[in-house]
């Protein structure tokens, strides 16, 4: 008897430790599962904690973008453009119907942001990178707060007399985090410095001679005689920086004890404001101390006569209040062949969207949205440029610009931009007065074309 209760003793063991050995191989693949969901999930749960940015109205659809594929961002969008394609032409076969006019906007927004967020992948392509945080442990932001935490969960012992809400009863222990980053504004910028050429001058200005080509000639016989023909004449233009400034300050106290590198923030903030002040002159400026914009330029103009070669010319939209497809083909080709190879579309975002429902004759429309990574956007077949200085899409504004912006306009920079360091002149204030120097305006009308929202009459 006693061997027969020994064999069932060890019988019973051996099936204990295989049902334990089970239990921790499916504890095992409920850990790698859970590892592996992480991995999958991280990028949008860094999408959700503001780790990326990204345009609010992009989950129009009900469709939620996953940032971190290109190629599903471009299927997303190509599928946006479809519905808004159906959803219009819905609209325009129809008679008016408040929902579908309703379902028309809001699906073309989703379009316009799904764009957006592709345009600003585009350019941050080469340099976009997320940091990887730390799991299964607690990231370091306070090591002392780290250390007593861990402190106490390997003691094991709990108090239920201790509380954060009194310092002395373990509220040192859970201090408050806070944001040791500012989150700006939005301040939109204008992109015309990246197109335009760009001149480094180290003297107060600029001279650019330009050529009439009026050389004259004609045909004679053997005996014949030749008399005089006209000759070429040579102008010229200055350019002239005008000079831009910020005077902010910042106690030295402040300088000195706050977590935020002050100095370097308010360099950051005005570099942004100037950018932003050149990109308003470089499309409307009025010469005045600043430079001249090439809206200036247009025929009928405040610049319209100042350059050598006329003006830029204007072509009417055909439309009291919009854009036509037809006036979009004209504009294009008014604009000579030699420069049509780097030419670019310039309107604002809100034309955008007047844009992207042209159609033309034979019903396709003349905006398409991006179908690679890298690649932008475009209007008969070429690259729209978002330039929010720009004038809106309304009766009698220059709304659309299209040409080789190189080619057209001259930005001249002088020395670039200097900073004086002033602790003196207001204390306990420390100053930084920032200048930067800087001119501009039309070296070639010939090379840019404009669109008047207007029928011309």
């Amino acid at each position: 008897m006693s061997r027969f209760v020994h064999c069932f003793m060890v019988a019973a063991l051996a099936a204990v430790a295989m049902f334990s050995i089970s239990d921790a191989a499916f504890a095992m693949g409920d850990v790698v599962q859970a590892a592996s969901s992480v991995s999958a999930v991280a990028p949008l749960a860094l999408v959700a904690a503001g780790a990326v940015s990204f345009p609010r109205a992009i989950t129009a659809l009900g469709v939620r973008a996953d940032v971190s594929d290109p190629k599903v961002m471009i299927g997303q969008l190509q599928a946006a453009f479809e519905e808004f394609k159906k959803s219009h032409e819905e609209k325009l076969n129809s008679k008016a119907d408040v929902v579908l006019d309703e379902k028309v906007q809001r699906i073309d927004a989703a379009v316009g942001n799904f764009q957006a967020a592709i345009d600003e992948m585009n350019a941050k392509l080469a340099a976009a990178s997320i940091g990887s945080g730390v799991i299964g442990d607690m990231p370091a932001t306070d090591p002392e707060y780290v250390k007593s935490f861990k402190a106490h969960m390997r003691k094991g012992d709990v108090n239920a007399a201790m509380q954060k809400g009194t310092a002395a009863d373990g509220g040192y222990l859970a201090p408050v985090e806070w944001d040791r980053t500012i989150t700006d504004r939005l301040k939109l910028v204008s992109p015309i410095r990246r197109y335009a050429t760009v001149q480094n001058i180290s003297t107060g200005g600029f001279k650019k001679m330009f050529n009439d080509r009026a050389v004259g000639s004609g045909w004679v016989g053997e005996t014949a005689s030749r008399p005089a023909t006209s000759t070429p004449q040579i102008g010229q233009l200055d350019f002239v920086p005008g000079e831009i400034y910020a005077n902010p300050a910042a106690t030295q106290q402040l300088l000195d004890d706050a977590a935020v590198d002050i100095e370097q923030w308010l360099a950051n903030e005005v570099d942004t404001e100037f950018a932003r002040q050149e990109g308003i002159a470089f499309v409307a400026g009025d010469g005045a101390n600043k430079p001249h914009g090439f809206l200036t330029y247009a025929e009928g103009g405040t610049a319209a006569t100042r350059h050598p070669y006329g003006a830029i010319d204007v072509i009417d939209s055909g439309n009291a209040s919009a854009f036509t497809s037809d006036a979009i083909v004209d504009l294009v080709y008014a604009l000579p062949a030699m420069y049509s190879a780097n030419a670019r579309f310039f309107a604002n975002r809100l034309s955008f969207g007047a844009l992207r429902k042209l159609k033309d004759g034979n019903g396709n429309y003349l905006w398409q949205p991006s179908f690679q990574a890298g690649q932008p956007a475009t209007l008969a077949g070429t690259e729209l440029v978002d330039v929010p200085d720009m004038p809106a899409a309304a009766a009698g504004n220059l709304a659309l610009a299209y040409g080789d912006m190189a080619e057209t306009y001259l930005v001249i920079d002088r020395l670039g931009i200097r900073i004086l360091r002033d602790p003196y002149t207001n204390k306990p204030f420390v100053h930084f007065y920032t200048t930067k120097r800087v001119g501009g305006g039309v070296k070639n009308p010939e090379a840019m074309k404009l669109m008047r929202i207007g029928t011309g009459a």
